[in-house]
């Protein structure tokens, strides 16, 4: 491995982690066919590995009252173009193609949502990440009306300032160490893959 992927040292031999972290990254290489970069990254500190990945999980792949799973990844996008965050804008960008089957919309929305060729209900969604990933955040009466009237849930709200908020953290823990997008998300959802050939 490289340390070209981090600032910070990154594991030399992933044998050399804790069995937990080496099985969670092995799990994910076994799934997307390459180890993403920011789980390198983050193996340098084990504790926070654990902590980073389990508030993820807890908020990107559990069952939301009515958020999709690309409306999860248009926030993450929407939010971390803001951040200027390219790892998460590219790696989290392929999720929205992939998702939403779409490979247009995650480009649209990073560069402005406000003119990408969004339903209302993305667009209140994605000013109010905005607002909680950058801004203060704060969930008054009138915040509420607008996303419920668009048919958000209260447990939606929540799940959307904290894909937010956590994002911004992620964003600037990348920033941090200068973790780089893998060259595999750009291609990713853009170019369709090829089908096995038929015997």
């Amino acid at each position: 491995m490289t340390a070209a992927i981090s600032r910070f040292p990154v594991p030399e031999n992933l044998e050399d982690l804790p069995t937990d972290v080496r099985d969670a990254i092995f799990a994910v290489q076994e799934k997307a066919g390459f180890v993403p970069n920011v789980f390198l990254m983050l193996a340098h500190r084990p504790d926070e590995f654990r902590a980073f990945f389990a508030y993820h999980d807890a908020l990107m792949e559990r069952e939301s009252d009515t958020l999709t799973k690309a409306e999860k990844e248009m926030i993450v996008v929407t939010t971390s173009a803001r951040n200027r965050c390219l790892y998460c804008v590219v790696a989290h960008g392929a999720l929205v193609r992939i998702y939403g089957k779409n490979p247009l919309l995650a480009d649209q929305v990073a560069v402005n949502h406000r003119t990408a060729p969004l339903s209302e209900r993305h667009r209140v969604m994605l000013d109010f990440a905005v607002y909680c990933g950058l801004e203060v955040g704060e969930l008054d009466d009138e915040w509420e009306m607008r996303l419920i009237e668009v048919g958000f849930t209260r447990d939606d709200i929540w799940d959307i300032g904290a894909i937010a908020a956590f994002f911004a953290l992620s964003n600037r823990l990348v920033s941090l160490t200068g973790t780089p997008p893998n060259p595999e998300f750009y291609l990713m959802g853009r170019v369709p893959r090829e089908k096995p050939a038929e015997r």
